[in-house]
């Protein structure tokens, strides 16, 4: 049975990568968690967005969450686990409308310059 526990570690590596690398998302409307008992063995974070449709019946703006599949992340190295969070973090569109970025944009390519840029700063 998959287990979900808050990741304030994430969230913190996240803010701190956003501002290092001018990703403006609203930080209030993204939740971090870490999950285990995965059977994903190839999955090492997902991104999520709350349905449009119970967006709308609740009245509600898009909220996201970054799940990091613990039995996989925690045992990648401190390189790997940023080019993660920052993989997760391109998903989310600039106007946080519940939508996802394809991977057409979150790509190696930019997930590298995003990496440089944040080690540059």
């Amino acid at each position: 049975m998959i287990k979900y526990h808050q990741a304030p570690d994430i969230e913190e590596q996240a803010k701190l990568i956003a501002q290092k690398t001018g990703i403006k998302h609203d930080f209030s409307r993204i939740k971090f968690v870490r999950s285990t008992g995965s059977q994903a063995t190839r999955t090492l974070a997902r991104c999520h967005a709350f349905p449009r449709v119970l967006q709308a019946a609740l009245g509600m703006k898009a909220h996201y969450v970054i799940e990091v599949i613990s039995e996989q992340f925690d045992k990648m190295s401190e390189e790997q686990k940023t080019k993660t969070i920052i993989h997760e973090l391109l998903h989310v569109p600039k106007s946080m409308g519940g939508g996802f970025r394809h991977h057409d944009f979150v790509c190696s390519k930019n997930i590298d310059r995003m990496y440089k840029l944040m080690r540059e700063n």
